[in-house]
């Protein structure tokens, strides 16, 4: 099996690859709720009753061919800061890091497949991919899931579905979700209209770390709430279209905005690189907010493509967990605001300065701009 430091030591697959969609779509994602029959389910299981799904669960998980030289640990073997980095990359919820003894988690070497046991429900098994790829992260899932009930028995009721710890989940299990960079869509203050939009269609609009957290870099998860009465394809489809709808609004205002406004855009841009270049404290929700312009300029062409890629690493990299991660040792948030700024520093320090000043002169490199003084 891989060891933590194996796991953590390169991205994700699917932490950068998200440029589809005019860069506004970075990751698709499907988890599947399921429970075994004949065990009480983890919120009213004893602590042996807890272990003994447990036993049964994680052999299981571990022999799938899906799964093979995987990352396997109970989170009671985890200190705080490994079990938070996890939360950091969205293989774990909140929720399953404050669990211990009786809870264990299976990640895929890649992380695209990561499998939470014993959190609200016995299992949430989860597949991650880059861009709008709900089919395909479904189907990576789908073939776990068949594989799983060769040799697990699930709770499963021929009228209700699968059943779940909440009434939510009832059914197919699945929640399908997708996150969103926005920044087009905020700096022209549409961003509430069209959120206000997908929520009147029953779909959930979360911040970065799922329900009950903020928007911070313009980022949104947008998901579907019910799971009963519509098979798996109906609610991943819909969610499709509506992300690629939300997605062509946010290309549109990106270019209204350069249209109208261009010297707001490429001076918002600008000093979000000055702040991240030359900056020696910075907490994290500034940084996060800079990163996103800077993102944008990378879809925008001011600075070289890869920075977008650059962006999406970096908004793991400067997380709490992962500074500390880094550092080999608990930090006091000062000092992960001084580490926070070292990294990004060092990491921007082969990005040129933006070369776009205003649609007029966007192609000329700035030694060809007129100086002011001149006559």
């Amino acid at each position: 099996m891989m060891r933590f430091s194996t796991l953590v030591k390169y991205p994700a697959d699917w932490m950068t690859g998200g440029q589809g969609e005019h860069g506004a779509v970075l990751t698709s994602r499907i988890r599947l709720a399921r429970n075994l029959r004949h065990h009480p389910f983890p919120g009213w299981a004893k602590r042996e009753q807890r272990a003994a799904a447990l036993e049964l669960m994680r052999p299981a998980v571990e022999a799938l061919p899906l799964m093979k030289d995987a990352f396997s640990q109970e989170l009671g073997d985890l200190n705080a800061v490994q079990k938070q980095v996890l939360v950091e990359r969205h293989l774990i919820s909140r929720e399953h890091a404050a669990h211990g003894v009786g809870s264990a988690v299976v990640i895929e070497r890649r992380q695209t497949l990561s499998l939470m046991l014993n959190e609200e429900d016995h299992l949430r098994m989860q597949a991650i991919r880059p861009g709008l790829q709900l089919t395909a992260a479904f189907n990576m899932l789908s073939e776990l899931d068949s594989d799983l009930e060769d040799a697990l028995e699930f709770a499963f009721d021929p009228t209700l579905g699968y059943l779940t710890t909440c009434p939510t989940n009832l059914g197919t299990g699945l929640r399908a979700s997708v996150m969103l960079h926005l920044p087009g869509l905020v700096l022209s203050d549409q961003i509430g209209q069209v959120l206000q939009s997908v929520n009147k269609i029953g779909l959930a609009v979360r911040g970065l770390y799922g329900e009950g957290t903020e928007s911070l870099g313009n980022l949104y998860q947008i998901s579907n709430q019910s799971t009963l009465g519509e098979s798996e394809a109906t609610i991943i489809s819909r969610l499709e279209r509506v992300i690629s709808q939300v997605a062509n609004h946010e290309q549109n205002a990106r270019e209204k905005l350069l249209d109208d406004d261009p010297e707001m855009v490429f001076d918002k841009i600008g000093r979000a690189y000055g702040v991240l270049s030359h900056s020696h404290i910075i907490d994290s929700k500034e940084a996060l907010n800079h990163l996103s312009l800077l993102r944008l300029g990378g879809t925008l062409g001011v600075f070289p493509p890869e920075t977008v890629i650059l962006c999406d690493t970096l908004l793991m990299d400067i997380q709490p967990a992962h500074l500390q991660l880094h550092a080999g040792r608990k930090l006091s948030p000062d000092e992960r605001d001084a580490i926070r700024a070292t990294i990004i520093r060092s990491r921007l320090h082969s990005v040129a300065s933006p070369s776009n000043r205003s649609t007029t002169d966007a192609s000329k490199p700035l030694s060809d701009l007129p100086n002011p003084g001149d006559p």
